[in-house]
């Protein structure tokens, strides 16, 4: 961060010019000389002022809370805290060794790691098997407050339209606001909003739930079909299967998104048309995919229903398009509502999570809001170095920018949790997978990783091999509950997965030397050249890091709060690369050539609109489609 501050003579040669933290006498002659005639900083526009400093790859301002302050926001590696860090990247990053450090620091798991009190037990973050040490970590936090993540983190929790591209607040941390603080957006509180349709979901949860909601034949609902997409499907599905142990009393959830036909017919091939509800999450009523499915599930209720009027006992909508759900056929006292500022892919907490809380109750739901908020309070409180969310953004941005590391693995050691990676996904995937800054420019280095991953131990048996022993640096989460929900056997199970969700990230880090592994060979009988032969195959290199995150158990309550620190290690990286988190532009450009495409489908006519690719992958459909 660059701060140009007005001294008293009001001259440019007079102001002093702090850039990440060290205070140069004066501006550049080259500044000096884009004076327009010697004028203070004060009576600069802002434009000027970008345009002045577009040479020194500053990509953002705004001014401060004196007149004659400018705050600067330097293009990443630009920054002189980046260009430091990069410096000892090249001359010091060969020297890391995980496995000698440990030897050496009797105490870096206590410098390394973070414990976390909440009201529903503990979470520790073990982050000390990564390419650190105290010097690395200083200067990526320094690097953190020079382009401004304090600042950023403050404009989005105070409903700053941060969301720039569409003109929107993000705020889907007031949605969990157990504090019921106010929160503004254009003057206006959202917290009446947020309790409102929060109570109105709870008294639609009761109903369901308690039977007292009849279907058309008089039979009380037991099962729930939630037809969405993308924050629409992906968020409820994650959090309904993570906390199946909570669904008692609850009725069945059912998830319908992809267009492919048979995602619908086979879900409808398990339902009755007479204890099924339809929940229909679409913010216009419009989307494609979504109205699509719904049209056909309407189809399949009136087959068995005969009577238009029984779609109100068994749809609902999750919109803000009241006249496209009244002609739809829902009872627009059945619309549950959410807002602009609410981002599909953090909805979740929103009406959007009407699944979840008809899944595991309203309560549960409440839980899983107290947790997320929990966490938001911790993020906002707690200062960087001992923040749970900056301290993963900031390892993500080292492998990602100095190590060149492509994907990001999450392994859950949970399998309740086998939706979590694939959840983030769309979170992190969608939020950073951007290459254009806020002004408008071409990033010169990476941004978000590829998120992946699969739940332990099954990812053991299938492509661990590749993180051990490949020739990429794959940085990797590790999580588990310290309790499982099904301790059978003398908890036998979850001893076994506990082992090895600690022998992996063990492994990971030592790996395993080549004097190591021929003392295991010779043990085994093999000597002479066929110990010779096998020997190079049986080293590790180690040195692989990653995160381990163990928490008490997957309640509600911990759930939330884990998301919630994913969702804000998101945020932090996405003002660490000055990048827009939270819209979506490279969503749309394939949905725009779909509706060219899909009328050129409807006959058996040749097409000659498109490339010679597309062009061949049409005719050969229209082919083979009878």
């Amino acid at each position: 961060m660059v701060y140009i501050t007005q001294q008293p003579s009001d001259l440019l040669s007079q102001c002093s010019v702090t850039v990440g933290g060290a205070t140069q006498e004066s501006l550049s002659s080259g500044w000096a000389c884009r004076s327009r005639g010697g004028r203070g900083c004060q009576d600069w526009s802002l434009d000027f002022l970008l345009r002045l400093l577009r040479a020194e790859r500053v990509t953002s301002a705004a001014f401060g809370p004196k007149h004659s302050e400018v705050y600067f926001i330097m293009e990443l590696t630009s920054d002189p805290n980046y260009r430091k860090l990069e410096q000892w990247y090249k001359s010091s990053a060969g020297n890391l060794n995980m496995r000698q450090m440990f030897d050496a620091e009797q105490d870096r798991f206590d410098t390394f790691s973070l414990q976390l009190t909440t009201e529903d037990g503990d979470i520790l973050l073990d982050y000390s098997k990564n390419l650190i040490n105290e010097e690395v970590l200083r200067m990526l936090f320094d690097m953190a407050r020079s382009v401004g993540v304090e600042a950023a983190r403050e404009k989005m929790f105070a409903g700053e339209k941060i969301n720039f591209t569409e003109g929107r607040a993000v705020l889907h941390t007031a949605l969990r606001n157990r504090s019921n603080t106010p929160i503004m957006v254009e003057g206006k509180d959202v917290m009446p909003d947020v309790n409102r349709v929060l109570e109105q979901m709870k008294g639609f949860c009761h109903r369901v739930r308690s039977g007292e909601w009849k279907g058309f034949s008089g039979k009380a609902i037991t099962d729930v079909v939630n037809i969405g997409i993308g924050g629409s499907d992906l968020g409820p599905l994650m959090v309904t299967e993570a906390l199946k142990p909570y669904s008692k009393g609850g009725p069945n959830v059912w998830f319908v998104s992809n267009i492919d036909g048979t995602h619908m017919a086979k879900t409808l091939a398990q339902l009755n048309t007479e204890t099924t509800l339809f929940i229909i999450a679409s913010k216009t009523f419009t989307t494609q995919e979504t109205i699509t499915n719904a049209e056909t599930a309407k189809e399949w209720f009136l087959r068995a229903a005969k009577d238009t009027s029984a779609v109100a006992k068994h749809f609902v909508a999750l919109s803000t398009n009241a006249p496209k759900v009244k002609d739809f056929g829902i009872d627009t006292k059945n619309m549950f509502e959410f807002w602009d500022w609410v981002g599909g892919r953090y909805s979740l907490w929103s009406a959007i999570g009407l699944s979840i809380a008809l899944h595991i109750g309203f309560d549960s739901f409440e839980q899983l809001l107290a947790g997320a908020h929990w966490m938001d309070n911790h993020f906002r409180s707690a200062p960087l170095e001992q923040n749970a969310p900056v301290i993963l953004a900031l390892l993500g941005v080292w492998y990602v920018n100095f190590f060149q590391a492509e994907t990001h693995a999450l392994l859950p050691y949970d399998q309740y949790m086998h939706r979590f990676a694939a959840y983030f996904q769309q979170g992190d995937m969608e939020s950073n997978g951007k290459y254009i800054t806020k002004s408008g420019t071409r990033v010169n280095y990476h941004t978000g990783p590829i998120v992946w991953g699969e739940p332990g131990t099954n990812g053991q048996h299938a492509f661990y091999q590749l993180i051990h022993q490949g020739t990429r640096l794959i940085p990797a989460d590790f999580l588990i509950p310290a309790q499982s929900p099904h301790p059978i056997r003398d908890n036998l199970h979850h001893k076994i997965l506990m082992a090895n969700f600690l022998a992996q990230t063990e492994a990971l880090m030592r790996g395993k030397t080549t004097e190591e592994a021929k003392k295991e060979l010779q043990g085994a009988g093999m000597s002479g050249d066929a110990l010779e032969k096998l020997l190079p195959h049986k080293v590790f290199e180690g040195n692989k890091p990653s995160n381990s995150i163990i928490f008490k158990k997957l309640t509600p309550f911990m759930l939330g709060a884990l998301v919630a620190m994913y969702e804000h290690k998101i945020f932090v990286q996405g003002v660490m690369w000055d990048i827009n988190s939270y819209d979506q532009w490279g969503v749309e450009l394939g949905k725009q050539l779909a509706k060219k495409i899909e009328p050129e489908l409807q006959d058996d006519a040749d097409v000659h609109s498109h490339d010679s690719s597309t062009n061949g992958l049409i005719s050969f459909f229209k082919k083979n489609r009878s």
